[in-house]
């Protein structure tokens, strides 16, 4: 497969990756061509930007949970599924930041490696002129298959990137886009988990528009796409085995409830497809707002989010919490990551300090902790049968939070790659499972296709009991 294709990577975080990317695929979408776009690594916030330009969901790409031949054609899928005549995908971090801040496993520059994807480096430029060419070459001479193919000047004049350009392409070998000058046009500010959520930013489009218009006007657009359209062909499959997995996956009636709202809405997209293919009917409902549960469901799906931002509100929705209350203590299967792992607690605190009554389905308190808790990859071994899959299994997880918990159970050991730290962690009781840790289906399949197939045993227990019922009182 023939994709047109680049990946903007950066020296540091905070060197305006999103920024640009949001620009740049504003203006891509200006010319009237189909994007796709990408986020390189575990974030939630970054693709959902994305999703607000394009009209289309973002994804996430992320080599310490995928194999590369997995990568290559979630990638692929997605291209194909959104007809793209470019696809984008915003680096994490540094170029060459990954596991353990000492290797380069999960790095955009091994995502750009597995993927043959050609690497435009954004430079943030404020305070030097001829030091920019040396910390480029620096990043080209780390490893020799680096993917660097042009740069992107950031906070930079442009007189300086004139009097730069013919130094960088001629000694380096690589072509200079443009330059992006020190600009008001956007802000996006930030919290504790990152970028603010993309509907709390006023006039976020207009903000992306003007910037787009910037771009056309410091970038050469032409020239990052020729770049684009050099990249090797893809040359992906899909996987015999997972579409044997589908084969066998099963059919009937599947409803699974998905949290979404202001204050529950971390999803990897690819999760959600994932439980579609596998048969299930996602039903979105709000904790916030919604009187209770939707009928008839086979299981929930509780992600992350900022639910300490919604504290008072998520507690006086008693009904809510009685309805998923009621499930769960029913037998109602509940996977619940993060954000909504705090709400099914006794109580939460909030981001002001102020204590909440929640759910009440783990024991304790969700605590503000001021500082990061836990942050990076980990594997996890299941000390139980679980929701997920047997006892003894392993999946990689994800963890970002600054909030804590005083439940000291734990069904999972958690092993900190590349160190000798373990802890435990996940709450089990029945069907529920919930810790902080989030899941990505496509690590490992088994995870979704056993969530499935408890859900649908339940279901079909439940129809088998309504059905007695009916009967029962039949006249």
């Amino acid at each position: 497969m023939k994709a047109a294709r680049i990946l903007l990577a950066a020296g540091a975080s905070g060197s305006g990756k999103t920024l640009i990317t949001c620009g740049l695929l504003q203006a891509l979408v200006n010319r009237g061509l189909k994007t796709a776009s990408f986020k390189c690594g575990p974030d939630y916030i970054d693709p959902m930007f994305h999703s607000r330009v394009i009209g289309a969901k973002s994804r996430n790409l992320d080599t310490f949970f995928t194999a590369p031949d997995r990568t290559r054609s979630l990638m692929g899928k997605a291209c194909m599924k959104e007809g793209a005549d470019l696809a984008v995908i915003e680096g994490v971090m540094g170029y060459y930041d990954g596991l353990g801040g000492v290797s380069v496993r999960g790095s955009s520059y091994e995502l750009s490696v597995q993927t043959g994807t050609p690497v435009i480096l954004v430079v943030n430029g404020r305070g030097m002129s001829l030091s920019i060419a040396a910390l480029i070459r620096g990043f080209m001479d780390m490893y020799p298959d680096q993917m660097i193919r042009g740069v992107i000047l950031n906070r930079v004049s442009k007189g300086v990137c004139e009097r730069l350009t013919p130094i960088i392409e001629e000694k380096l070998g690589i072509a200079v886009i443009g330059y992006v000058p020190e600009t008001e046009v956007i802000c996006f500010p930030s919290r504790h988990l990152g970028l603010m959520m993309p509907e709390e930013i006023v006039s976020l489009r207009e903000q992306i528009q003007k910037f787009a218009s910037l771009l056309e006007e410091t970038l050469d657009i032409r020239k990052l796409k020729t770049i684009a359209e050099a990249a090797e062909p893809l040359n992906w499959k899909e996987d015999p085995m997972h579409v044997q997995r589908l084969e066998d996956a099963g059919s009937g009636k599947l409803r699974i409830g998905v949290a979404m709202d202001a204050a529950f809405c971390f999803y990897y997209e690819d999760n959600l497809d994932f439980l579609r293919e596998l048969g299930a009917e996602i039903v979105y409902f709000s904790p916030l707002t919604d009187a209770a549960l939707p009928e008839n469901l086979s299981g929930l799906y509780m992600g992350g989010g900022y639910p300490e931002l919604h504290g008072e509100q998520l507690s006086q929705n008693a009904s809510m919490k009685q309805s998923i209350r009621e499930a769960v203590e029913g037998g109602m299967p509940c996977l619940a990551e993060c954000g909504a792992f705090m709400y099914l607690h006794e109580a939460m605190e909030d981001a002001d300090g102020r204590f909440w009554p929640m759910v009440g389905l783990v024991p304790g308190k969700a605590v503000k902790k001021g500082r990061l808790v836990r942050f990076g990859y980990a594997v996890l071994t299941s000390e139980t049968d679980t929701i997920l899959g047997p006892k003894g299994l392993q999946m990689p997880v994800h963890e970002f939070h600054y909030w804590d918990t005083t439940c000291e159970e734990g069904c999972f050991e958690a092993h900190k790659p590349l160190t000798e730290r373990r802890w435990h962690c996940m709450y089990q009781k029945k069907q529920l499972l919930a810790g902080f840790p989030h899941f990505y289906f496509q690590a490992d399949e088994e995870m979704a296709l056993h969530y499935v197939e408890v859900c649908r045993n339940y279901a079909d227990g439940y129809l088998r009991e309504q059905e007695m019922r009916n009967e029962k009182w039949k006249i």
